[in-house]
C-alpha cells in the first residue's frame, strides 16, 4: 500500500474507533431524526422510541406500566425490513468497496471488526440473557462502526442502489447514540458509556480491548458495570480484591489466570503458603530468573518472565504449573517446550 493510502486508512480506522469508543451523552434529537427518515426510506412510518440507561436496561426493562419486553421481544432483528434493509446495503457496498480498494477489508473493515467484537460485542454479550445470547447475537450490528465507512468509500455502490441517503443517514445514527434495535412500530435505542477503558493490541493498526487495572473498564450512567482484564470479562474482585483465597475458590481457569495476573505472582504464591525450591538463570531469557515453588496435589509451579517485551516496555510474569518430580527450575522450563533440560540450554531465545 502507499503512503498515501495508509495515511488515508489510518484516518477512517480513527474516525470510526473514536465513535466507537466515545463517552459522550447521546445525541438525542439527532439520532431519532436519522432513524425516523431510515424507517420512512423503507416505507414504515417513524417508530416511537425507547431509550435506555444501558444495553443492560435495555433487555431488561419494557415501555412504562407494561411487561418488560427487551429489544429481542419487538421483533427478531434481522428480519426486520430496517435491518434487512442496512444488512443488505452493508453487504453490497463492502463487497464493493473490497473488489475496488485493496485497502478497505484488511486496513480498514477487517480490523475495525476486531474491535467491534472487542468491546462492542462484548458489552452487548454481558447484556443480554443467555436465552438470548446465540439467537439474537447480531441484534444490534445496525450501530456499528465499521459498517458505517460505507458513505465515505463506496458511493459507487450506492448510487447504482439508490442508497446514498440511506448510507448518510446510517453515518449519522452511528455518531450520535450507542447501539440501536429497530423494531415494529417502536425502536430501542441506548446511551453512550460514561467510562470505556481500552488497551491497544496492534500499536500499528489501533486494534483495541478492553481493559483496566484499577476500577470497571465499562460504566453507564445508571451504574451498570464490567470489569475487564486484558479482554477478559472478570469479577469485580479480580481488579478491586485480588486474593490467594478468593483465586483457590474461582473454578473458571481464565478467571484464575487473570486474578493471578491481577494480584502478581510472586505475591499469590506467598499468600498460598507456597515455598521456593530452587532458582535458576533461564537459558532462553538471558538476564530473568526461572523459579520453582511447591504446590499442592504433587504439583509445583515454575515461574517465568516473558521473553516479549510489552507495550509499556515492561515483561510479564507468568507461573505454569509442571509435575510435581521436578527440582530443577530449568528442567521444568525444558518440560514445557517438550525438552529436556540438555536441549533448553541450548536456546538462543524464547517468546
Amino acid at each position: 500500500m502507499s503512503v498515501l493510502g495508509q495515511r488515508e486508512a489510518a484516518t477512517i480506522r480513527k474516525k470510526w474507533l473514536d465513535r466507537m469508543l466515545c463517552t459522550e451523552p447521546a445525541d438525542r434529537s439527532v439520532a431519532e431524526a436519522a432513524i425516523s427518515e431510515i424507517y420512512e426510506l423503507v416505507g414504515l412510518s417513524p417508530p416511537r422510541f425507547r431509550w435506555a440507561s444501558s444495553p443492560f436496561m435495555a433487555f431488561a426493562t419494557g415501555e412504562p406500566g407494561t411487561r418488560a419486553r427487551g429489544p429481542e421481544q419487538l421483533i427478531p432483528p434481522l428480519k426486520h425490513p430496517v435491518a434487512q434493509a442496512l444488512s443488505s446495503l452493508h453487504v453490497e457496498a463492502s463487497l464493493d468497496a473490497c473488489s475496488a480498494s485493496r485497502m478497505f477489508g484488511p486496513h480498514v473493515a477487517w480490523l475495525l471488526e476486531r474491535s467491534w467484537a472487542a468491546v462492542t460485542q462484548r458489552i452487548l454479550g454481558a447484556a443480554q440473557d443467555r436465552t438470548y445470547r446465540s439467537r439474537f447475537r447480531m441484534e444490534a450490528c445496525w450501530g456499528s462502526p465499521w459498517a458505517d465507512v460505507l458513505p465515505a468509500r463506496v458511493c459507487s455502490s450506492a448510487e447504482r442502489s439508490g442508497s446514498v441517503r440511506l448510507g448518510q443517514l446510517w453515518s449519522t445514527v452511528a455518531g450520535a447514540c450507542g447501539p440501536w434495535w429497530p423494531g415494529d412500530g417502536v425502536c430501542v435505542v441506548t446511551e453512550r458509556p460514561r467510562l470505556l477503558a481500552t488497551e491497544l493490541v496492534n500499536d500499528t493498526f489501533g486494534e483495541v480491548r478492553l481493559h483496566s487495572a484499577d476500577g470497571p473498564a465499562v460504566r453507564y450512567a445508571d451504574g451498570w458495570e464490567l470489569y475487564f482484564w486484558h479482554g477478559t470479562r472478570v469479577p469485580a474482585w479480580v481488579v478491586t480484591d485480588p486474593t490467594a483465597e478468593a483465586i483457590d475458590r474461582e473454578t473458571n481457569i481464565e478467571v484464575r489466570r487473570c486474578a493471578i495476573e491481577s494480584l502478581g505472582w510472586p505475591a499469590y504464591l506467598e499468600e498460598a503458603g507456597t515455598h521456593l525450591i530452587a532458582t535458576a538463570p533461564d537459558p532462553g531469557n538471558h538476564g530473568f530468573e526461572l523459579m520453582l515453588y511447591d504446590a499442592p496435589r504433587n504439583q509445583r509451579v515454575l515461574v517465568a518472565v516473558n521473553g516479549s517485551v510489552e507495550r509499556d516496555g515492561t515483561r510479564r510474569r507468568y507461573g505454569l504449573t509442571v509435575p510435581g518430580y521436578f527440582t530443577d527450575p530449568v528442567d521444568a522450563a525444558a518440560w514445557t517446550y517438550g525438552l529436556t533440560g540438555a536441549q533448553y540450554t541450548q536456546l538462543l531465545h524464547r517468546t
